[in-house]
This record gives C-alpha cells, structure tokens and sequence, in this order.
C-alpha cells in the first residue's frame, strides 16, 4: 500500500476527525452541509474522514480566524482548488511543449549538413579572392 493511498484513505469517524481538527463534531455537519467539506460515507451512511479532510478542516479554521464568514472561506477553498487545477494543467502543457521543442530540434539536426560534409559538384572550385594568387 502506497503512502499516497493512506493518506486519502477516508479512516477517521466524526469524533476522532473533529478531534484532530480541533472542533466539535457538530461543527463538521455545518461544514458538510455548506459544501465546505465531503466526507466518505460507508455503507451505513457514516462519514469517514481522510487526513486530507483534516487539512481542509484545518484550512476552514486559519480562515475563520481571519475573519472569513463560511460564504467566504468556501470561495476561497473554491478559488484555492481552481488555482492547483490551473498549475497541474500548466506544468503538464510545458511538459508537452519541452517535448515539441526537443523533437523540433532533433528533426533541424538531421536536416542540416554541415558545410564540410556537402558535396561539391564536380569541377566546382570556390571563387578566388583577388588577394590570392593563382
């Protein structure tokens, strides 16, 4: 089992996320209710948290310390996750373009011959500078 895997694992019930997080359970269900936060549910309908759910949880809290009302922390957290897609998308568009350009540089190196290397047609001398003698 991978690290990345445990980490979004949802694990945690309401009680233990709400006590890592530092709240009381009931302010976890007004969260999930404002579309602050969706927990995993099992198949019983319990909600089951992820260690990334406590980052947001404890994003939610630095923000409200701030003085964010929750209309303004869910713009925020909406503005946040917006701004990571938008990077991923960046990172992977230089990506393709690193590879356009190192293929398009590749084909230049095979079209071009070195003035060395041509051949010259039969008969053919180069001009001569007239400081040169003959």
């Amino acid at each position: 089992m991978n690290a990345e895997y445990r980490r979004q694992r949802a694990v945690y019930v309401i009680s233990v996320a709400a006590e890592l997080a530092g709240m009381h359970p009931q302010t976890l269900r007004i969260y999930e209710r404002k579309g602050l936060l969706a927990p995993a549910r099992t198949g019983g309908g319990s909600r089951r948290y992820s260690d990334a759910d406590i980052r947001v949880l404890q994003r939610i809290q630095e923000l409200t310390n701030e003085g964010l009302n929750l209309a303004g922390v869910k713009r925020v957290l909406d503005l946040e996750a917006e701004n990571d897609a938008l990077r991923q998308q960046l990172l992977q568009l230089r990506d393709q373009l690193d590879t356009a350009v190192e293929a398009t540089h590749r084909q230049y190196r095979r079209d071009l011959v070195p003035l060395r290397q041509t051949v010259e047609p039969f008969g053919w001398r180069p001009p001569l500078r007239p400081d040169t003698p003959a």
